[in-house]
């Protein structure tokens, strides 16, 4: 299909009087014709169609509707059948009353064609930037971010089901694709096998039983590779997505060599990060946080949060279920640099917040970070308290620390963790720290050739450190810092009314088109509430948390 570029020329008079008629409070849709005009233009959109062929439905038209169905929580026919069904959608449009529309499966190639040409995030910006036209967001002030889990749109499965479930996809897609020659590779065993879903409760009982359950489809799994792989087998069944999961799998989960086929230990499986969970969405990982796992993705959304305008999220992230938070602050400002909403403040929580992350946001980008940083501890708590690190006095140039009873260190090695982080490691002589009367308080070395040790970042970073460490402390930070808590209630508006936290696609990049979908629809559900004046909603307390305040 190719664009035709469609110049809006207001909403057609009839639509508009039936449907100031029959709505005369307006609705979400009216409003935002009337607050905002037409949103979106098909130009902003013609990187992702062709300029020759039959033409296409309305990019803009597309655009609108999928952020509507984000606002409404609709499937893909339900939102198609509001396009023909709703007058107030279509005064959002501009359609005509007999417009009839258009079928369903155009969101779908719709959406295709944005990830296809990297226009995930053009909804968003385009929302935003009408938004800044309006005098309502600019660059500075207060931003806050956080993340929530998104489940993947595939089951959790053990490592039992994995390779089961694995090996039938494969044989699924094989039957379909060819039939004749999977027949001659198969026999009535691996129907018996494999012809139903994997489940666990279809497992036979006993560990031992249940180890050789699982060593037999991987016996059958290498069988079926070979047969695939075989020089005499049509060189295409190689290239069967289904076989690729299969060869991939069959490398994290078994040992093969002289032995037979076995499992592989705990300590020789790929780290989550890499290692598939699910044959169906080859991007999505396991993952837990306090205590609770999901198969997945994560999102991170960050929000303008002046007290003088409406809190639109500027910059939606979205990564797989074992990316830390940590891992994400630069790219979350360099998002927001893109789009010119770099904030002065950025509030976050721990797991944003690290020296490093301090002293780069405000160098590079004029940011100051604000988020709690861990407490400084040493191995254990002693009766009687502990020496911390903060009562060492460090002196840069001359490479010398010296502890809280006058004792100089005597080595001073800089150094790097396996993940590259340049250290500094300072030891002092055991024979300064065994006299020592504080010593059970301050270390825990019983022999070798050093008493205490200290770990420092670099310079500029071990001084932040030190500095937020004293900061966190006061009542003037924790005030300043109380702004954060705001974002779980735009995670909480998101979840409820978008269903953000499970994903309606596989794939990283169609979960993350989702999250700018729905992040894009409660911008335009909180800047009609802004235009309308409508009060925030109040937090929820329960009756119980009541009763307790008051008494």
């Amino acid at each position: 299909m190719s664009l035709e570029s469609r110049r809006d020329v207001g909403v057609p008079e009839l639509t508009a009087r039936v449907v100031r008629a029959s709505f005369p409070k307006g609705t979400l849709a009216i409003r935002l014709r009337d607050a905002l005009g037409p949103l979106f233009e098909d130009g902003s959109f013609a990187e992702a169609f062709p300029v020759r062929g039959r033409p296409a439905v309305s990019p803009g038209a597309l655009a609108l509707v999928s952020v509507l169905q984000y606002a409404e929580g609709l499937s893909d026919r339900q939102a198609a059948d509001q396009v023909r069904a709703r007058m107030d959608w279509k005064f959002l449009l501009g359609l005509e009353l007999d417009d009839p529309g258009f079928d369903f499966t155009v969101l779908g190639d719709f959406r295709a064609r944005l990830i296809e040409h990297g226009l995930e995030e053009r909804v968003l910006d385009l929302v935003l930037a009408r938004i800044s036209g309006l005098g309502l967001l600019r660059a500075g002030g207060r931003q806050r971010t956080d993340s929530t889990h998104v489940v993947a749109a595939v089951r959790v499965l053990n490592r039992m089901e994995f390779v089961g479930e694995t090996l039938r996809a494969a044989l699924e897609a094989l039957a379909a694709a060819a039939p004749q020659w999977l027949a001659g590779c198969v026999t009535a065993d691996w129907v018996e096998r494999y012809g139903a879903r994997i489940d666990s409760y279809r497992f036979p009982k006993g560990e031992n039983v249940r180890q050789e359950w699982a060593e037999q489809v991987g016996r059958d799994g290498f069988a079926l590779l070979e047969a695939a792989f075989n020089p005499g087998a049509p060189a295409w069944l190689r290239e069967v997505p289904a076989v690729q999961v299969l060869r991939r799998a069959w490398v994290e989960q078994y040992h093969r060599d002289g032995e037979g086929v076995r499992w592989r230990e705990a300590k020789d499986l790929p780290p989550g990060r890499r290692r598939l969970a699910s044959p169906y969405d080859l991007q999505a990982r396991y993952s837990v946080k306090r205590g609770s796992g999901w198969c997945g993705y994560k999102t991170h959304l960050s929000e303008a949060c002046e007290p003088d305008a409406p809190h639109v999220i500027t910059h939606v992230a979205t990564t797989d279920a074992t990316v830390a938070d940590t891992e994400m602050t630069e790219s979350i400002h360099q998002g927001l640099a893109a789009r010119e909403l770099l904030p002065d403040e950025h509030a976050v929580d721990a797991g944003y917040v690290t020296a490093a992350h301090i002293v780069a946001a405000r160098d590079e980008h004029r940011i100051d970070l604000l988020g709690p940083v861990g407490a400084d501890t040493v191995h254990e708590r002693h009766e009687g308290g502990h020496i911390p690190q903060s009562a060492f006095i460090v002196d840069w140039d001359a490479r010398k620390v010296t502890c809280p009873h006058g004792a100089v260190s005597v080595s001073w090695s800089d150094q790097r963790k396996p993940s590259g982080t340049p250290i500094t490691r300072v030891h002092f002589a055991l024979q300064d720290c065994d006299p020592c009367p504080v010593r059970p308080q301050c270390t825990k070395a019983a022999n070798g050739r050093y008493g205490r040790s200290l770990t420092l970042l670099p310079r500029e970073q071990q001084q932040v450190l030190e500095q937020r460490r004293i900061e966190q402390q006061t009542e003037e930070w924790k005030a300043r810092y109380d702004v954060r808590a705001g974002v779980e209630g735009t995670i909480s508006q998101t979840v409820r009314r978008t269903g953000i936290r499970r994903t309606r696609y596989t794939g990283l990049a169609k979960t993350h088109l989702g999250n700018v979908l729905a992040a894009t629809a409660i911008n335009l559900v909180r800047l009609d509430a802004w235009l309308t004046d409508t009060p925030l909603g109040r937090t929820r307390t329960s009756h119980l948390a009541a009763l307790d305040l008051a008494a």
